[in-house]
């Protein structure tokens, strides 16, 4: 093979190497959710979320499916989905955006890295518009790390809560994002 031949093959094969470093995927990341209130705290937890993460374009989506978040007791978690989330019409939430503040190749080496990700999030049937910061981190084995945090209101996206339980629910919802990214 000429050194030609061999640049030739490396510029044919270079590209298609790093655009397949530059997509992340899961399927079991996380999204927890906490509700504090005098009368009640209320936590649930969600290991069944998919999403990926496209650094060449610094977009990401991720899929949470509403029937897969799990309570501490079993009664609440039937509310949850019965009364509340309306799981079997609105059986998933979803979030589409864009994640700034790092830049595609930055993720091959180990660091932390401080990112803003903002996109449309649809909950219960309707879509908002929100912004938040987060943090990529990637380790020296090649596992990346999405987190963030932030909170949501449930009535911004028509969640109705009753007026017995009113109090019980904080109109102001902590939700934790972890995600654990592979190459794709």
């Amino acid at each position: 093979m000429t050194t030609r031949d061999l640049l030739l093959t490396a510029a044919l094969v270079l590209p298609v190497a790093l655009s397949a470093q530059e997509r992340w995927t899961s399927r079991n990341g996380n999204v927890s959710f906490s509700s504090s209130t005098p009368m009640e705290n209320i936590e649930a937890k969600n290991n069944k979320v998919s999403s990926i993460y496209d650094a060449s374009r610094g977009e990401v989506v991720f899929v949470v499916l509403i029937k897969s978040f799990e309570f501490e007791k079993a009664l609440m978690q039937e509310h949850f989905n019965e009364n509340y989330m309306e799981s079997t019409e609105f059986p998933k939430a979803s979030f589409k955006g864009k994640v700034g503040g790092i830049k595609p190749g930055d993720l091959s080496k180990p660091g932390s890295y401080a990112v803003t990700v903002t996109g449309d999030m649809t909950i219960h049937g309707v879509t908002k518009s929100v912004s938040t910061s987060g943090t990529f981190t990637a380790d020296p084995t090649g596992r990346v790390e999405a987190s963030c945090d932030f909170t949501i209101k449930p009535s911004d996206y028509g969640i109705k809560i009753p007026g017995m339980v009113k109090d019980n629910i904080a109109e102001d919802v902590k939700v934790q994002v972890r995600i654990d990214y592979t190459v794709n």
